[in-house]
């Protein structure tokens, strides 16, 4: 499966030929968005580890289990990444069902239409910062590319239930996976917007119908910036 299609919404966000001396002063620090492999493992463990553990008692997934799906399909994770430092991460793998099992905690299904988001966490230096929300709005976005995927499922505690109804996932019901004495509510978004992309890709080139997107991810990914800085008293999820 080609990538080429997807690099806008994992290219930096700023342009490394820019001059420091000409970017204006409250341009954030040079950020990439790329897939993730297994050399980042550790990374992300440790990320996943402090975020969860203090929470939930464990983690969503363990560093075997880490570094599994970043050799089986690390094209479905996405790392948020500043001044070569990883801040935040989603790990997802395909499946093939209606609903999660116990299965979908470890095996990738590539014949799946289903993207499996096991795992959203944020380095707790860059908490409160809206990293979360625009993190999964460019994964999302970057789904929208893969002319396999038709959603993305996850299964989440209660408590944060109401942070991913922001980024526009429906509640399936509870799910019928318990880790422990934990339950979780499932919840789906529907990928749409690539059928034309998959339709007309030949004809007019997938990369380019892409890249006509990237002004407004940036646009969208300022509004989500602004939404977070007027709501900032509502409690946010420790991992987001």
């Amino acid at each position: 499966m080609s990538l080429v299609g997807a690099l806008p919404f994992l290219k930096p966000r700023f342009s490394p030929s820019v001059s420091p001396g000409r970017q204006r002063r409250h341009t954030l620090p040079a950020s990439e968005f790329r897939p993730l492999n297994t050399q980042d493992a550790i990374s992300v463990f440790e990320i996943e580890k402090e975020a969860f553990i203090s929470v939930s008692g464990d983690c969503p997934l363990h560093l075997d289990e880490v570094r599994h799906f970043l050799t089986l399909c690390p094209e479905l994770s996405m790392g948020w990444f500043e001044e070569g430092r990883l801040v935040a991460f989603i790990i997802g793998s395909q499946w093939d069902q209606d609903r999660l099992t116990l299965d979908a905690l470890t095996l990738h299904k590539p014949k799946g239409s289903t993207v499996h988001i096991h795992v959203l966490a944020v380095h707790r230096t860059f908490r409160q910062q809206g990293k979360g929300p625009i993190l999964m709005w460019r994964y999302l976005q970057y789904l929208r590319c893969l002319p396999y995927v038709r959603r993305a499922v996850l299964m989440c505690e209660d408590f944060l239930v109401p942070f991913y109804q922001k980024s526009g996932f429906k509640v399936q019901g509870r799910c019928s996976i318990t880790v422990a004495s934990l339950t979780f509510t499932e919840m789906q978004y529907p990928v749409r917007g690539h059928a034309l992309m998959r339709r007309n890709s030949e004809a007019i080139g997938f990369p380019q119908t892409v890249l006509l997107l990237e002004e407004p991810i940036q646009r969208s990914e300022s509004a989500l910036l602004l939404e977070e800085q007027t709501q900032r008293t509502e409690p946010e999820p420790a991992d987001v």
